[in-house]
């Protein structure tokens, strides 16, 4: 898949639009152009929309399911939150407080650098405020920050056991 700034300046070449020409037509600074263009800095698909206007053109943007590149360890951590995502309520959370709280206690003592405390942080937010629907976004998401929140889940030691083998199992197998 092309980056935006390749598209750009495919298009660019295209059309015979120069970056000066592209700055006045567009209202954009054109060393703000030139850094699109080099990758230097990163763009919206809206911003790149605009810029194509300029040239009679417009961003067509193909929406696939693609399978996300994922280590075994961060593969095995998000099946695991999946299966525990399915008894995920309203009441279950409730059921699961104390034993919440003991690992976030262990987290606490246990954890360090920024980006693991922050990640504690999101999971008592979410937890405190009882954000079932935040709760299974963080448990079963694909993004970066869901599969970095995973590494300091307070979750450890809810999922029966019978549930974790038949999930490590699935991993197996799938391996």
């Amino acid at each position: 898949m092309s980056s935006r700034g390749e598209i750009l300046r495919g298009v660019m070449l295209e059309t015979g639009t120069t970056q000066m020409c592209l700055s006045r037509m567009s209202g954009v600074h054109q060393p703000s152009i030139s850094q699109f263009l080099s990758g230097k800095v990163d763009f919206s698909d809206e911003q790149l929309d605009r810029l194509l206007s300029c040239m009679e053109r417009r961003l067509e943007v193909v929406r696939r399911p693609v399978r996300p590149e994922l280590t075994h360890s961060e593969r095995r951590s998000w099946m695991l939150h999946r299966k525990l995502s399915t008894r995920l309520t309203m009441a279950s959370l409730q059921e699961w407080l104390p034993r919440l709280e003991r690992n976030f206690e262990r987290l606490r003592h246990g954890v360090r650098g920024t980006v693991h405390r922050r990640n504690i942080q999101q999971w008592l937010t979410l937890i405190d405020h009882s954000d079932i629907i935040g709760l299974h976004r963080a448990m079963t998401g694909l993004d970066r920050t869901s599969i970095e929140m995973r590494e300091v889940s307070p979750f450890g030691g809810i999922l029966p056991e019978e549930q974790r083998r038949e999930v490590l199992d699935e991993l197996r197998r799938a391996s």
